[in-house]
């Protein structure tokens, strides 16, 4: 068995030549465990590559902090996944407003990542160490990944045969009793391939408290997860094989106070089948199981529970066919439909906080459907390269309810809704010449909010504050439209320079509004409910750099957002959005003096951003160092130093009504990796 061409390949083809596949001999079977290569109007778009190299030289191990690379990526909060609250992780792109739910689309291997009921990504679960490469496109529009790509989409590919070792293992120890193990096994099976691995990590956890606000019950955020992949490829013919990848994962956290425990858990399975025949087919089925819990004390003695989300069990159910059939070398042809079904519930129970008595239990769940048909062609004419494509979606928002019983009784069950979105995107690749090419692109998309949206209240309470934020049914789609124009310029064979200009208009965005404020005692009491927010507009410019020299490489981002919230009549028009910087930036260095060797620092910089609509609440500028280090004592054997926030920045990740969390102060790690 051989293996052939490295994902990073087909994520860069630049034109249809290199795209085009040769005729393969029928009597020698090859295994990628790769999609089809990406068709050269890609890099229309614009995009930004992490390579396995640098997902393996993380000074976090975590694949949420490499995607920090990319300036402009942020989540919800600015906490990893060891100290946020797992439903606070969405992903967005373009400071288009900080989102619990994830405006950009994360895929791997083809697969929506976002959780079915809440929209987060389980971040703990991706593990970089299975990845062969990511791919993010900021903007861009749906095209054919189908709905939820308003920001953008982050695709993860799964590393091939030929970049894992047979067998590998790493065991490292860090700061505040932190431990982080992982193995994997892939040895060759047949005329195909197979890997089994799996990562456990925890840590009795830093304060994410300030001092100033630490409490009898304030303890720090410990964590404790572990996650399994098995993934199978197996020829089926010269030119088509059959792909399997299944995930269990499972983490635990403490967050803020004694008690206040969450749990995430799933379990995903997917199959793939992909044809590279004159017919090039990518079929793929894929199902989801997932589960939420979260208890919240309350930030008053006696400090008892004052809400149990006891179960939020969801389930994710879809596919997608794609066909391109040969229609000339000129032309790279895509048509295909795609579909997801969402559903989910939750079950959460309401205590007094002062006595523990039970004052209420609430149940709310609901399911959404999305169907699409998509065709895309890609025009290659010498040296210019013209895409476009158009979607067309059924959506459908169904079986919504809110019961509550005790305080604050309901009984509600929501009309359902459905409709048709109809969008596409457009773009222009130009080789002016062997040094530069410019482009442009006009697209939209849309987003349906999620069940968590729509049917979930919910309330954060401290000695501070009590913000209560509603649910709304009644929700309708974000929907963008955007345009950008950019270029990409090689000076010299390994220097490169980009440049993207951007517009986007996002409607009916999906935010918090503040619905009234008072004072209580010593407590602010804020009363905020979803809506949709008359539209976002995000304007900036977007610059990355890359250049080697010898053993040394260096590589930066850096993004401008001008963001603004039109709302006539509300006190926020013309305002940020919460949670949107405006500036970004990201810059390692990297040098690599042997095979096994590697040594880097990057810097990053994330300028101030406001925690509430009315920019009441400010969370800093921060500015961190990371550093990673491998040096070989054998051909197989490599002692690991990783160093999280150097500097031990203060890092706000949360202030509500004065109420402050913190993110990763300075953690340090050493270890050994095995490699055989």
């Amino acid at each position: 068995m051989k293996t052939l061409a490295l994902p990073i390949i087909l994520l860069a083809c630049p034109s249809a030549a290199l795209c085009q596949q040769a005729d393969p001999d029928p009597a020698r079977i090859v295994v990628t465990g790769a999609g089809l290569p990406l068709p050269p109007g890609t890099p229309a778009y614009g995009s930004v590559v992490i390579d396995r190299d640098r997902l393996l030289n993380s000074a976090s191990g975590r694949i949420e902090s490499v995607l920090g690379d990319v300036a402009g990526f942020q989540q919800f909060r600015r906490s990893d996944s060891r100290s946020a609250n797992p439903s606070a992780q969405g992903a967005t792109l373009r400071a288009l407003g900080g989102n619990a739910s994830s405006r950009t689309l994360v895929l791997l291997d083809g697969v929506p990542m976002a959780d079915p009921f809440f929209g987060y990504i389980p971040f703990s679960a991706l593990v970089p160490d299975r990845l062969s490469v990511v791919r993010v496109t900021r903007g861009g529009g749906v095209g054919a990944f189908g709905a939820g790509a308003v920001a953008g989409t982050i695709e993860l590919a799964s590393a091939t045969r030929d970049q894992l070792p047979v067998f590998s293992a790493s065991a490292l120890y860090g700061s505040r009793d932190a431990t982080e193990l992982s193995a994997s096994y892939s040895p060759d099976l047949g005329g195909g391939l197979v890997s089994l691995s799996g990562r456990w990590d925890r840590g009795d956890g830093f304060q994410t408290t300030p001092e100033d606000q630490r409490t009898a019950a304030t303890v720090p955020a410990a964590y404790d997860g572990w996650s399994a992949n098995l993934r199978a490829v197996a020829p089926l013919s010269a030119t088509s094989e059959l792909q399997f990848r299944a995930t269990l994962f499972r983490d635990e956290r403490t967050l803020r106070f004694r008690g206040a425990d969450s749990m995430s858990e799933g379990q995903d399975a997917s199959i793939r089948y992909v044809s590279r025949g004159a017919w090039q087919v990518d079929a793929l089925a894929y199902l989801q199981a997932r589960n939420f819990s979260n208890i919240v004390i309350s930030s008053s003695p006696p400090f008892r529970t004052s809400l149990d989300q006891r179960n939020t069990p969801s389930t994710g159910l879809g596919g997608k066919i794609e066909l391109r059939p040969p229609v000339g070398p000129a032309h790279v042809l895509r048509i295909g439909v795609d579909s997801r079904l969402a559903s989910g519930d939750m079950f959460e129970d309401a205590y007094n906080a002062m006595t523990g008595a039970a004052s209420a239990h609430r149940h709310a769940g609901g399911k959404q459907l999305t169907a699409g048909l998509f065709a895309e062609d890609d025009w290659t004419i010498g040296d210019l390269v013209l895409t476009g494509g158009v979607r067309a979606d059924r959506w459908k928002i169904h079986d919504g309810f809110f019961r509550a019983a005790g305080a604050g009784a309901a009984d509600d069950s929501f009309p359902d809704r459905s409709g048709w979105e109809f969008s596409g995107r457009a773009g222009a690749l130009f080789r002016v010449s062997g040094t530069l090419a410019v482009r442009g692109a006009a697209y939209t998309g849309f987003r349906l909010p999620t069940l968590n949206e729509l049917y979930r209240p919910f309330v954060i309470a401290s000695s501070a504050s009590m913000v209560t934020t509603r649910a709304n049914p009644a929700l309708e789609n974000e929907k963008l439209k955007g345009v950008e124009a950019g270029f990409e310029l090689t000076p010299a064979p390994d220097v490169t320079l980009s440049a993207t200009a951007f517009y986007n208009r996002l409607d009916n965005a999906v935010g918090n509004v503040t619905v009234s404020s008072s004072v209580s005692g010593d407590r602010m009491i804020i009363v905020r409910e979803r809506r949709n927010i008359d539209r976002i507009i995000a304007r900036g410019i977007e610059l990355s750099a890359s250049a080697r020299a010898g053993d040394f490489q260096l590589s930066a981002s850096y993004a401008y957002s001008r963001s603004r919230v039109h709302a006539p009549g509300q006190d926020f028009d013309g305002l940020a959005p919460a949670q949107s910087p405006r500036h970004a930036a990201s810059a390692t260095v990297a040098w690599n003096p042997a095979p096994q060797a590697a040594l880097s620092a990057t810097l990053r910089y994330v300028s101030k951003q406001y925690e509430d609509d009315l920019q009441s609440d400010v969370l800093p500028h921060a500015l961190t160092l990371d550093a990673f280090a491998r040096i070989p004592v054998t051909r197989a054997i490599s002692i690991v130093a990783r160093g999280e926030n150097l500097w031990d920045e203060r890092v706000v990740t949360r202030n509500a009504g004065g109420s402050i969390d913190l993110g990763t102060p300075r953690t340090l790690w050493l270890g050994l990796t095995v490699a055989r």
